[in-house]
């Protein structure tokens, strides 16, 4: 066991739970989608993130650090995705139809992870933080693995079944017009965080 597996797993669930770009998708997702139609994206966001996780632990930390750079071109690439996804979550029809697609595909959500600054910004901290090369390396590479897989996907179902429930409130296409805005602005606000 990981000598600081207490310490790990709260910074896990901190920066896993809080508000940011995966969780308000999800949200907004479940809010106009349901659970089932969500769920590429809830395997996007899990798996893409461990993989992104496994990637740093096996060697791709040592890039970030000999080109800190690359840490700048993501946030910026990460901040027009998010801005293009942000309009298209603002002007979604309002429909009850039911055949209507969700706007966030698997390959999509998976491949944000790698653009996505605080989901990088996190990885790259408990990866340089807690996985040391030595006799327990491969021991705490996988915990860490563990770890990172077993809160994306609790919290990015919980934040799906947040906006699956609030889906119960919505009488009439305006709440869930006001509702996408709102999910819009929130998306729009995250992007902040990166820069402060």
């Amino acid at each position: 066991m990981h000598p600081e597996i207490l310490s790990i797993s709260l910074f896990w669930f901190v920066t896993a739970y809080t508000p940011g770009p995966n969780n308000v998708v999800a949200s907004y997702s479940g809010f106009n989608f349901g659970v089932k139609k969500t769920i590429p994206h809830i395997l996007g966001v899990t798996l893409g993130f461990t993989s992104l996780v496994i990637f740093l632990s096996v060697g791709l930390i040592n890039i970030f650090k000999l080109f800190p750079s690359i840490q700048i071109i993501i946030k910026y690439l990460g901040t027009l995705f998010l801005i293009y996804l942000a309009y298209k979550i603002a002007f979604s029809k309002t429909s009850d139809d039911t055949t209507k697609e969700n706007p966030v595909k698997f390959i999509e959500t998976f491949l944000f992870q790698y653009l996505n600054p605080k989901g990088v910004t996190v990885a790259i901290i408990v990866v340089s933080t807690y996985v040391e090369l030595g006799e327990n390396y491969l021991n705490y590479a996988t915990q860490v693995i563990l770890l990172a897989f077993l809160f994306s996907i609790t919290s990015i179902t919980l934040w799906t079944l947040i906006g699956k429930f609030l889906r119960k409130f919505a009488t009439n296409d305006k709440f869930i017009k006001y509702f996408n805005y709102v999910m819009s602005c929130l998306l729009l606000l995250s992007i902040i965080t990166f820069y402060i």
